[in-house]
C-alpha cells in the first residue's frame, strides 16, 4: 500500500467524515448517500476589502463541498474568507452537497466549477466521462477512519469473525478498504452481499449509532464524526486505519475541477488553491481556533453544531494536506478492483497538479506527486 509523499503535518483536530464516498458499482446512481445539493446558507462569498482591485478572468467561482469536518479546508476557508481573499473581485459562490455522485452530475453537467470530494466518487466520475470531465488538483484531507466495536462482545481483531459489521454502503472508499483487511486475515466474504466470515452490514451513517444502540450491530468501519458518535454510545476504538498504510496517510478528500473551467479559467483556479493552501496553514497553526471555525460553519450550514464530546474526540484524526496521496488512490482503485467490484479502470491523466505545485513553489513548499497519473 504505497502512500506518496510531503503531506502537511498532523490537524490536531478531527474530522466528520460525512457520507463515505462510493466506488462505481454497476451505475454512479448507485453511490448516493443523501440529497441534492443546496445553496450555502453562508451565502455568496464577495470580495475582502482591499481586493476590489483583483481581476481574474471569471466574474464567479461556484465551489461545492459537504458539510463534514472531512471537508475542513473548505468549511474554514469560506467561514474565515481565506479563500474570498484570494480571488479578489471574483464572486465565490459555494454550494453544499449530501453526496458524491450529486457533486459529480453538477460539475460535469456545468453548475459547478470545482469542488471538495472523496476519492471514489473522483474514480466514478473521470471513468464514466471517459476522462474527459474532471482532473484532482489538489489534496485535501487525509485519514479520519476507525473501526469502533462493542467491547463487550469484540475484545481483539480475531473476534471479529462470526460479528456484524457496519459500513457506510456498498463499494464506497471505507467498505473496500474494510473487505482488503477482511482479505488479508484470510476470511472470505461476499462482496455483494455482505455475507461471510464476518456479516459486512451495510448502514447509512445517519442510522448507525442507533443500529448500535439497538444491538442489530457488533461494530463499525466508519468515518469521523461517526466513530465517536459510537464511541459516545459505549464503543471503543479497536483500529484505527491510518495504522494500516504507510506514512499513516491515505486520500480522504481532494480538490475536483470542470476540466473545461480549468482551461478557460486557469487564473481562478490558482488563485482557490492559493487560497486552499493559506487555509491548511492557517488550521496548522490555529488547531482550536480552526476546529471552532469548522463547527460555526457547520452550525450555519446544518442548524446544529457538533458535541463537544463528539468533535473533540474526532478531530484529531485527522490530516489536512495539500499533497493529493496519489498513490494511495491507485491502491484504493486496487481493492475495489480485487473485490469484483469494478472493472479495472483507467485513470491516465485524473491528475493535474501543475498549479498546485506553481502556487507550492512560489509559498517555498515542496512539490506533490502525481503518481505516474498526471495529465500529460
Amino acid at each position: 500500500m504505497p502512500a506518496t509523499g510531503t503531506a502537511r503535518k498532523t490537524l490536531r483536530r478531527g474530522v466528520v467524515a460525512a457520507a463515505a464516498l462510493p466506488l462505481l458499482i454497476g451505475a454512479l446512481a448507485s453511490c448516493g448517500y443523501g440529497s441534492d445539493a443546496e445553496k450555502d446558507k453562508s451565502a455568496d462569498k464577495p470580495a475582502p476589502a482591499g481586493a476590489e482591485g483583483k481581476k481574474l478572468s471569471a466574474p464567479e467561482v461556484r465551489i461545492g463541498y459537504f458539510p463534514n469536518l472531512t471537508h475542513a479546508t473548505a468549511l474554514v476557508g469560506i467561514q474565515e474568507g481565506l479563500i474570498a481573499k484570494e480571488l479578489g473581485a471574483t464572486t465565490l459562490k459555494p454550494q453544499t452537497f449530501n453526496a458524491g455522485p450529486s457533486e459529480i452530475e453538477a460539475l460535469n453537467g456545468g453548475s459547478l466549477d470545482i469542488g471538495f470530494i472523496g476519492p471514489s466518487p473522483s474514480i466514478n466520475g473521470y471513468v464514466k466521462s471517459k476522462s474527459t470531465n474532471l482532473r484532482i488538483i489538489s489534496g485535501s484531507a487525509s485519514g479520519g477512519v476507525k473501526l469502533v466495536v462493542n467491547p463487550d462482545k469484540i475484545k481483539t481483531l480475531d473476534d471479529l469473525k462470526g460479528k456484524k459489521i457496519a459500513t457506510p454502503q456498498k463499494g464506497n472508499t471505507q467498505d473496500v478498504a474494510f473487505l482488503n483487511w477482511i482479505g488479508t486475515k484470510g476470511w472470505n466474504v461476499d462482496p455483494e452481499s455482505g455475507k461471510g466470515d464476518v456479516s459486512v452490514v451495510r448502514t447509512d451513517n445517519k442510522v448507525t449509532p442507533d443500529a448500535y444502540k439497538q444491538g442489530s450491530i457488533d461494530g463499525a468501519w466508519v468515518p469521523e464524526p461517526t466513530a465517536s458518535k459510537l464511541v459516545s454510545e459505549g464503543a471503543k476504538v479497536l483500529l484505527d486505519e491510518t495504522e494500516l498504510w504507510p506514512d499513516k496517510k491515505f486520500v480522504i478528500t481532494h480538490v475536483i475541477v470542470s476540466q473545461k473551467f480549468l482551461k478557460e479559467h486557469p487564473d481562478v483556479v490558482e488563485a482557490v488553491l492559493s487560497g486552499t493552501v493559506k487555509t491548511n496553514d492557517w488550521i496548522n497553526a490555529n488547531p482550536d481556533k480552526a476546529k471552532a471555525s469548522a463547527n460555526a460553519a457547520l452550525k450555519t450550514l446544518g442548524g446544529k453544531a457538533l458535541d463537544p464530546k463528539v468533535i473533540d474526540p474526532a478531530w484529531p484524526g485527522i490530516l489536512v494536506t495539500d499533497d493529493p496521496l496519489a498513490s494511495t488512490l491507485k491502491t484504493e482503485s486496487d481493492w475495489a478492483v480485487k473485490a469484483k467490484l469494478i472493472q479495472e479502470p483507467d485513470l491516465a491523466g485524473i491528475y493535474d497538479l501543475k498549479i498546485l505545485n506553481k502556487v507550492l513553489k512560489a509559498a517555498g513548499k515542496p512539490e506533490v506527486s502525481d503518481a505516474g497519473l498526471g495529465a500529460k
